[in-house]
């Protein structure tokens, strides 16, 4: 997997030392900007392969449904569901 890694990424966005990880005590809250710039910064480095920068978005929002990390408020899978559904198109212009 290239460096540096996506969670890495996402937890200096979040300016935590890590993850609590756990379902019950989930705390952390990323904005969709912030993920947005994760996405710039690892599509930079030619690590994603979403043509745009929604499908990148949705690709590092995928990280963070493995980390218990939130979108906004919303848990990661509902925050992709909303991206799906195409509520939040006019933050990605």
């Amino acid at each position: 997997m290239p460096k540096p890694w996506t969670s890495k990424l996402i937890i200096k966005a979040l300016g935590v030392e890590k993850c609590n990880g756990s379902l019950d005590a989930a705390v952390e809250d990323l904005t969709l900007e912030k993920a947005m710039g994760v996405a710039q910064e690892k599509h930079g480095l030619g690590h994603l392969t979403g043509a745009d920068l929604k499908a990148q978005t949705k690709e590092i929002i995928g990280t963070c449904v493995s980390m218990r990390v939130k979108i906004d408020g919303h848990w990661a899978n509902d925050a992709l569901a909303i991206i799906n559904k195409g509520e939040w198109d006019e933050r990605f212009n």
